[in-house]
């Protein structure tokens, strides 16, 4: 688990000072302050035997144990793609790049199911399946294909569907438009992008509901999402997979045309008429 997800399991064992710690080990905005378990101490207003003792609570063997643990996960969350490159293996067999690369993808989705909070599914599923809502949805430099596949997906079994232009100097006619009915889906994966933040901070104040996908480490817009759903993303290659998050995706639009089967279906009917009619296929 990361450490910011051991810091909310752990929360009702805090005493009260070391819920001071908590801010300083979610935000990454204060990593700085990890450099030495004095200054870290001196920052929350602390003693550094209460810094230790939150270590040992979270499972580590002491300070430096934890502040390992911070610095590999922000190493990871800002790894650049060249860093990503392997060292050559042989490409047969077992080790053949195909191998290797399915292994990692069933690997991935494996672990994006046994972490999937269902309740969490399910109340996001449900705003999706609110018909009356408009549905936004936006994507990365590496996900805005996700999102333009969601959207496509979605606007088959339910109206008012809006895939978000990935240029900010089109949001300004979107945004405004945006208010307490509205569902904005946001794909954000490392290296997470500031305007999907500043989108996401405009939308909560204009009373959104947000519903965010990203990677294994967390978006920094986990802190004001709704609804935050978590694929594992690495790959043997140079770039991370969105695999898992299509499954996600995927599943989100199974479980909205099972929770509006009628008025899908009846979508679905017209559509297909519509289709017929032009004579696309």
């Amino acid at each position: 688990m990361l450490v910011r997800d051991l810091v909310e399991k752990h929360r009702a064992e805090f005493t009260t000072a070391e819920r001071r710690l908590i801010p300083f080990l979610k935000d990454d905005s204060l990593v700085i302050e990890l450099q030495s378990i004095t200054k870290l101490a001196e920052a929350a207003e602390v003693s550094t035997p209460t810094v230790i003792r939150l270590a040992r609570k979270l499972g580590f063997d002491g300070f430096p144990a934890l502040q390992g643990a911070i610095r590999a996960e922000l190493a990871e969350r800002i790894k650049q793609p060249l860093a990503k490159l392997e060292a050559p293996m042989a490409e047969s067999g077992a080790d053949h790049l195909i191998n290797r690369f399915a292994e990692k993808v069933v690997q991935n989705l494996g672990q994006t199911i046994g972490q999937l909070n269902l309740a969490d599914f399910a109340a996001a599923a449900t705003l999706l399946s609110s018909f009356d809502r408009p549905v936004y949805l936006i994507g990365g430099r590496i996900t805005q294909p996700v999102a333009a596949y969601f959207a496509n997906q979605l606007a088959n079994v339910r109206p008012r569907v809006t895939l978000m232009s990935s240029s900010r100097s089109a949001w300004p006619q979107t945004v405004m438009d945006l208010d307490d009915r509205t569902v904005l889906i946001i794909f954000d994966i490392r290296r997470y992008e500031k305007k999907m933040e500043r989108l996401a901070e405009f939308a909560v104040s204009q009373g959104v509901q947000i519903i965010l996908l990203t990677d294994q480490w967390g978006s920094p817009i986990e802190k004001i999402a709704h609804h935050c759903f978590r694929a594992m993303v690495e790959a043997p290659s140079s770039w991370d997979s969105t695999l898992a998050l299509n499954f996600l995706v995927e599943t989100f639009v199974a479980q909205v045309q099972r929770e509006a089967a009628d008025a899908s279906a009846e979508r679905i009917r017209r559509m297909e008429h519509v289709i017929g009619a032009t004579e696309i296929f």
